[in-house]
């Protein structure tokens, strides 16, 4: 446990030291970016599967602050160290289209160190001061191109962001001025013990709302469709891939069923949220001819799945759940990565004015059609076992609507790409385009690396991975408060 506060230190260190070693070397920046996000791959891999706790300073819980590590912990940081590896390489070629590569990637940095932390953090005040350092960093990366469109995103997203972490923050009050500690574990033995009070009630409330902001749920939603679009492509596949899930999702699953306990109406809010987002988000994309905010619309749609999935509370809505959202990451990211190689080449995000590029861009053109694939549910493509596992936990558990609802969207989702496939890569090639070129290497090589995983991760489903990587996690949400308390306590 004590590499755990190396995914926090790591980053921070980082960050703030390229700004002053960049101005030397033009490359550094570039190189120890893509050393940083690679060292924490492999880190994560090395604690894969491995629960404990790490006592900040020595000082147990709980009155020290704790970094806690299980299933779920795990699962996450593996995704965040993935996808992350796979941006800085995209981002070698990608950035030099912008001004200050050392500004993008301490700034980037400084979005992973915050993502972790809220990941590993076992206290409350800790989880609000590592999502301000994400959210933070995430607003300034919105608005990197300083252009009219991603300096209006960004400050909307600031603005409606700030608002999150304001709910967030006046229900740690309201938890602090009822239970005297912001030890999530010890929280959980408290309200376990004396139950809700109307105190507790209203800081699930705010969390609920705060978070749900985060995440870009319908209908908290209005940030996103402006935000993804304008910001720099390999922050658009980070703010979709990871930021919404580890700083929304996650943080909020985290409370629901570790700290606060998982009731019915909790299942119905989560229900209800999912099936919105779905709808909503695949119907608003359906109509777009802006190539990123077609994606960011289906950001909110694939959202919805995994928060539906999660609210049926079943093992088997858990691990779809999860697994979904491991998918999502890795599909959406990628598919964001292809948006970024089709602009960075022609200039432009509209759909209408493309056509003919898988003559002059052949890797671009097959990676997005596996991402196009996989985030339609298309077999054997890891889209299509999450997908298939989310209708049938929700048969599982009753809830025939919930199940019609994902594949009537998903079948949406399907058409909806096949317009992207259709005026993006195939038709003629118009004579604006005749002296286009492939994206370079890095770029390829960060393509093919998650279309690879969008096959491998499909192919591979059943028995092993799903069990070595997934089942940890559910288990994790399945102990609820109990679990989280003896694990935390264990030391």
């Amino acid at each position: 446990m004590n590499r755990l506060p190396l995914f926090v230190a790591v980053p921070l260190f980082l960050a703030f030291l390229i700004p002053v070693l960049g101005r030397k070397w033009k490359t550094l920046p570039d190189i120890l970016g893509n050393l940083a996000t690679f060292f924490l791959l492999l880190l994560s891999l090395s604690i894969l599967g491995i629960s404990g706790v790490y006592a900040v300073g020595g000082w147990p819980p709980p009155l020290g602050i704790v970094m806690v590590s299980d299933g779920l912990t795990t699962l996450m940081l593996l995704i965040v160290a993935l996808i992350s590896f796979a941006v800085t390489l995209y981002s070698i070629d990608y950035m030099e289209l912008y001004t200050s590569k050392t500004r993008y990637y301490s700034l980037f940095l400084l979005m992973i160190a915050g993502m972790n932390g809220v990941i590993i953090t076992g206290d409350l005040f800790n989880l609000f001061v590592f999502l301000e350092i994400a959210s933070i960093a995430s607003y300034a990366l919105v608005a990197f191109g300083c252009q009219h469109e991603e300096l209006e995103a960004s400050f909307k997203y600031l603005v409606l962001g700030t608002l999150a972490s304001t709910f967030i923050l006046l229900g740690i009050a309201f938890m602090y001025g009822t239970y005297g500690t912001l030890n999530l574990a010890h929280l959980a033995r408290l309200i376990s013990e004396n139950g809700s009070t109307a105190a507790t009630k209203c800081a699930l409330g705010l969390f609920f709302v705060g978070f749900s902001l985060k995440a870009a749920l319908v209908p908290f939603h209005a940030w996103l469709p402006d935000a993804h679009p304008s910001a720099p492509a390999p922050i658009s596949a980070m703010l979709s891939g990871l930021l919404i899930k580890s700083i929304g999702i996650y943080a909020l699953i985290r409370l629901l069923f570790n700290v606060f306990g998982f009731t019915p109406l909790i299942s119905h809010i989560l229900i209800t949220l999912g099936i919105l987002s779905m709808v909503v988000g695949v119907f608003l994309a359906i109509g777009q001819w802006d190539y990123k905010r077609l994606l960011a619309y289906h950001s909110i749609s694939q959202i919805g799945y995994v928060t539906l999935a999660i609210g049926l509370g079943t093992p088997l809505g858990i691990l779809a759940g999860l697994f979904h959202l491991v998918n999502h990451s890795v599909f959406k990211s990628l598919l964001f990565l292809n948006a970024g190689s089709v602009e960075y080449n022609l200039g432009t995000r509209d759909m209408k004015k493309m056509g003919g590029l898988q003559e002059k861009m052949p890797v671009t053109n097959a990676t997005s059609l596996v991402g196009a694939f996989s985030i339609s549910g298309l077999p054997p493509f890891n889209g299509f076992w999450s997908k298939l596992l989310i209708i049938l936990a929700c048969v599982q558990a009753k809830n025939i609507p919930a199940a019609v609802w994902a594949v009537l969207v998903s079948i949406i989702t399907l058409s909806s790409f096949t317009k992207v496939q259709r005026y993006v890569y195939y038709g003629k090639l118009k004579e604006e385009w005749k002296d286009v070129k492939e994206a370079p290497q890095t770029m390829r090589i960060a393509m093919v690396m998650l279309a690879v995983c969008c096959v491998l991760m499909g192919l591979l489903i059943l028995p092993g991975p799903r069990n070595a990587v997934l089942t940890p996690a559910v288990n994790a949400l399945l102990a609820g408060r109990e679990g989280y308390f003896n694990l935390t306590f264990s030391r």
